[in-house]
């Protein structure tokens, strides 16, 4: 048995990591993960990525050497197609930075195929946005945002240092989600650490940060009270938080809002909604939601296909809310890791004969990271309401706890123990910031 599994994120390499242990060690399937990058992090973490609090290169996790070492095998890939009559993938060519063929367009042939491509950012049509804006879906954007960041910052620090005049550099961010918010705070965080390590004529004021959210309020997965408490603290940093704001058109050096009001900017960032890769629309006949998520049965495989599982934020999965209403199971990453493990365990089932089971979605809670100012959150399963609200230091060992169990899942007790040892002893011998 063939399993290819198309997308190395947070759902995906768990998934093949997982297999690989149980189903490719023992010689039981080949076990195939496909992305189009060589490295692996958690897409969580790509703000911090993009402030340069976390160094991409040391951070990541390399397909190749955690296929060798879990029982499955890695290939770099884009997929661009699908012959589902013939039961292969097809993926485009893939080229160097000059253009130069590497390897030509290839079929890859499955008996069962997991889809776990993520998603990418919903600019909603709107003018401007993908010519002029930032996105942050991808380890290579996240660094594109981090270059032109110290760049601008040493830029506005030799101005400084030139003459007395009032240069600001001004970022703005558009959407006030997880993402949006983060960001936010990582920049004030950022400032201080260039400014201790030689950018000394760059203080407080010389950083504007705009928050602009077209909702009445910021995180809305969160309850007002948390809402109002995360948007007070931002303000307290710095930060224009501007909500009930619709962007209606970007230009080269600003944001048009709905009501006429220019938002001019050195850098801007769009961070407003996620939606999954338009080739799905036409991917093989696969019924779509408008979001371009896969309709998938609640065992996780795709409408119409028995032989396809979808998992993660490309999954259009049906869910009964806590009001008896139904919706679409949220694209984020406790969904993507439970999501795994049942795919997981289907394909285990398929292999052994057993019966399959059905996704149930449990939503353990939300929290958000400030840097290392504050944290703020709601975890499931309060003794009395059922949940329970946190902030501060415990709400930053929850959220950091978050990304340990994805560790815990991809690289078993000891390696993770190991890492977080490393991860300590980093702190105090690398640099805070990533200064290149």
């Amino acid at each position: 048995m063939k399993i290819v599994i198309v997308g190395g994120g947070a759902g995906g390499l768990e998934l093949a990591t997982s297999l690989g242990r149980k189903l490719g060690r023992k010689g039981k399937a080949d076990v195939l993960l496909l992305d189009r990058g060589h490295t692996h992090i958690w897409k969580p973490l790509l703000h911090e990525v993009a402030s340069g609090s976390l160094d991409a290169e040391a951070d990541a996790v390399g397909y190749r050497a955690h296929a060798h070492q879990n029982g499955f095998t890695f290939k770099v890939g884009s997929l661009c197609g699908v012959d589902r009559e013939r039961k292969v993938i097809k993926l485009a060519a893939l080229t160097d930075v000059d253009g130069e063929e590497i390897l030509p367009p290839r079929e890859e042939s499955y008996d069962y195929l997991v889809l776990a491509i993520g998603s990418v950012s919903n600019d909603f049509g709107i003018e401007g946005v993908s010519d002029h804006c930032i996105f942050l879906d991808s380890i290579g954007q996240a660094k594109t945002f981090q270059r032109r960041l110290l760049n601008r910052f040493i830029r506005l620090n030799r101005d400084l240092d030139k003459s007395d005049a009032d240069n600001t550099m001004h970022v703005v961010i558009v959407g006030g989600g997880a993402t949006g918010v983060e960001l936010s705070a990582e920049l004030f965080k950022a400032r201080q650490w260039f400014a201790t390590y030689g950018l000394k004529h760059v203080r407080p004021e010389h950083l504007q940060v705009s928050l602009i959210e077209a909702g009445p309020r910021l995180l809305p997965a969160l309850n007002e009270r948390i809402s109002g408490a995360v948007h007070t603290e931002l303000e307290n940093l710095g930060v224009s938080v501007n909500v009930s704001t619709m962007v209606v058109r970007a230009e080269k050096d600003a944001l048009v809002t709905k009501d006429g009001e220019r938002f001019q900017a050195d850098l801007m960032v769009w961070a407003a909604g996620v939606k999954a890769p338009d080739f799905l629309k036409d991917f093989g006949g696969l019924e779509v939601n408008r979001a371009n998520q896969l309709l998938v049965e609640p065992t996780l495989q795709v409408k119409g296909d028995s032989s396809i599982f979808a998992l993660g934020d490309c999954a259009g999965c049906v869910m009964k809310g806590d009001d008896g209403e139904e919706r679409w199971v949220p694209p984020r990453a406790q969904s993507a890791h439970q999501m795994a493990s049942l795919v997981g365990k289907n394909i285990r089932n398929i292999a052994a004969n057993k019966p399959l089971n059905e996704f149930e979605y449990s939503d353990y809670g939300s929290l958000v990271s400030l840097s290392d100012f504050t944290a703020f959150g709601r975890l499931m399963g309060g003794i009395s309401t059922g949940s329970l609200n946190v902030e501060g230091r415990i709400a930053r060992f929850a959220y950091v706890s978050l990304y340990r169990m994805h560790q815990l899942a991809i690289h078993g007790w000891l390696r993770t123990l190991l890492v977080t040892l490393s991860d300590r002893i980093n702190r105090y011998i690398r640099p805070k910031l990533k200064l290149h």
